[in-house]
């Protein structure tokens, strides 16, 4: 299947701000795309691009005093396919992890697991170790959270979301995250495009999409605990310790967002 993929960002900046964006799609996917995916902005300025320490495709500019539109629009090709993981995937000893994982079994500003430790081992200790306890983590979160929109915080840790039960898909992911380090599971954050593919209406507003990778025998596994089913068509951004490691908008002063529209929509390709 083919899937269209884009955003428009509108911004108000009072004063000239440097900008940094995360909004390219992952170097993983660049082969799926039809053309690449420039980023378009109006006005018209200079842009850099670099790569961080995770790998993710960065654009960095100065944008000039008053409005200002972020746009793109791509066509990605996609198997189509639910996705899946092998629920049958042992947990690797932590003397034996690769060390490029390590740095996703610590607490960061987000996924604060040395706080939710006890609780963790309280929780999930009798679960199977490997992909069985990521489910069981995925099963608990997706239970414990109520999603809302208007509950979106960008200061609420993973503990702030057990506590508080509330949120948005980056707290399920967080909280997700924090309980899988807490059991000596790495675990990364993943922003994403995710639309509504295989799924029935009524569908919500476009938005980008959190989900999360776990270490496990065999290599990464996508888990999706806001969703909790296999989905079709993720497309992902960028991956990194949490959600502060992968904003889709860094601002160095103030701006008002005045517009925001994702969308990711199946491309219906007529036959002659």
């Amino acid at each position: 299947m083919k899937l269209r993929i884009g955003f428009e960002l509108d911004y108000d900046f009072p004063q000239p701000t440097p900008v940094i964006l995360m909004l390219n799609v992952h170097f993983s996917r660049v082969s799926d795309l039809a053309e690449p995916d420039h980023i378009r902005i109006q006005p018209s300025v200079r842009v850099s691009a670099y790569r961080d320490s995770f790998g993710n495709w960065c654009t960095r500019l100065l944008a000039p005093q008053g409005l200002m539109r972020i746009a793109a629009d791509a066509i990605i090709s996609d198997s189509g396919l639910p996705e899946s993981h092998d629920l049958n995937a042992g947990q690797i000893p932590v003397e034996q992890l690769p060390e490029e994982s390590l740095v996703f079994l610590l607490a960061s500003r987000f996924c604060d697991s040395d706080r939710l430790l006890d609780l963790a081992w309280q929780l999930f200790g009798h679960t199977r170790p490997g992909a069985a306890r990521v489910q069981a983590i995925c099963d608990f979160v997706n239970q414990r959270i109520a999603f809302n929109y208007n509950d979106a915080s960008v200061t609420r840790t993973a503990t702030d979301a057990y506590r508080e039960g509330r949120g948005v898909c980056r707290d399920y992911a967080h909280l997700a995250i924090a309980f899988c380090r807490a059991m000596n599971i790495p675990a990364r954050y993943c922003t994403c495009y995710l639309g509504d593919a295989g799924t029935p209406p009524p569908y919500p507003p476009g938005d980008f999409a959190a989900s999360l990778e776990a270490y496990l025998e065999g290599g990464w596994q996508t888990f999706d605990p806001r969703n909790n089913v296999p989905r079709i068509g993720r497309v992902l951004i960028a991956r990194g310790r949490d959600a502060a490691d992968v904003a889709i908008a860094t601002t160095f002063g103030p701006n008002t967002l005045k517009g925001f529209k994702v969308w990711t929509d199946e491309v219906v390709e007529r036959t002659t």
